[in-house]
């Protein structure tokens, strides 16, 4: 039996590896990554040693790549692999159209072609668009991105359902909020936020800092979709969540408060352009039909997280000067 995951050196899909390849020391999983800025092996140091690990650099775009590295009749492809930081989407959408939507179509017709048992698809709250105050985006609302980024996801998905439909597949797509813990790339909110807080430096705030997000703990995110990969049913679609959205400035005085920072680090700084206001997923069907509820909640799994960042300054400088880039080469000499 095998898996083959895209994307494993990032950050949720590590945390996805360095879980499954523990809890199925029978399974072969293979690591499909492109290695671009946001992939860091060094993220996998805990399992690489493992006989049932295999990593293979590649790009998912490039189809005789993957029908080289992808097994035959593996028994799933999840498929974490994507562009998905929106600010960048907002500077430049081609790389995000590329990687996000014709990396995954490339993706479905070898994994088609390879007879492979399901295909996992990982996709965003982001696909519905902002949230009105106190509304909770559900698995059969209509679809309504908002960034380049969203926009690139939702057309992903739609690849997806029509490989369904249309061929027969078993594919499942599952939508996860915003997700913290351990070995996050420090572009985003909260590495970010505990980076610079650890350093005395300012945190910026976009706009007013009153845009709601959900947080989920990777750990909790990761426990799902192996639960949706197990007994998932195909063709559907999945949401999970923290069900705990709150304000980001909110989320940085807490951050701060675990610190022992003064908000006197907090800086606003101009809005993101098309900033949505709130992102909130309802996870009733994921409960009901798995049993599957997060486990870690919020401020504990902060203060863990806060605490990790701290016992591995070495890795967060590694990752904020790009030096883990150069981890490859070393380990690998270049293959």
């Amino acid at each position: 039996m095998s898996i083959f995951v895209t994307g494993g050196a990032g950050f949720i899909g590590s945390q996805f590896i360095r879980d499954y390849v523990v809890q199925n020391p029978d399974e072969l999983v293979v690591n499909f990554d492109a290695l671009t800025y946001a992939g860091n092996l060094e993220n996998l140091d805990p399992v690489a040693h493992l006989p049932n690990y295999k990593l293979v650099k590649g790009d998912i775009c490039d189809d005789q790549a993957v029908l080289a590295a992808m097994p035959d009749g593996c028994a799933a492809v999840v498929h974490f692999a994507a562009e998905s930081h929106v600010d960048r989407s907002i500077l430049s959408a081609k790389e995000f159209v590329v990687t996000n939507v014709v990396g995954t179509q490339t993706l479905l017709d070898i994994a088609r072609h390879k007879k492979v048992g399901r295909f996992l698809h990982i996709s965003t709250d982001e696909v519905g668009g902002s949230m009105e105050p106190g509304q909770w985006f559900t698995e059969d609302m209509p679809l309504n991105p908002s960034s380049p980024y969203a926009a690139s996801k939702t057309s992903a998905e739609h690849m997806v359902r029509a490989a369904a439909h249309t061929f027969g597949m078993d594919t499942i797509i599952t939508r996860t909020s915003n997700n913290y813990g351990p070995y996050q790339f420090p572009e985003k909110l909260l590495p970010l936020a505990i980076s610079n807080a650890m350093q005395g430096d300012p945190i910026p705030v976009y706009g007013d800092g009153l845009q709601e997000r959900d947080w989920i703990h990777v750990a909790d995110n990761c426990r799902a979709l192996m639960m949706v990969l197990a007994k998932g049913r195909a063709g559907e679609t999945y949401h999970i969540g923290g069900r705990n959205p709150l304000p980001n400035l909110d989320v940085l005085r807490l951050l701060l408060k675990v610190t022992g920072r003064p908000e006197s680090l907090l800086k606003h700084v101009t809005d993101r352009l098309g900033h949505d206001r709130r992102y909130a997923v309802d996870f009733t069907k994921t409960t009901r039909e798995l049993g599957w509820n997060p486990e870690i909640p919020f401020e504990d799994g902060l203060r863990a997280t806060v605490a990790w960042y701290q016992d591995n300054q070495q890795w967060v400088r590694r990752a904020r000067s790009g030096e883990y880039r150069n981890y490859y080469e070393r380990m690998y000499g270049g293959r």
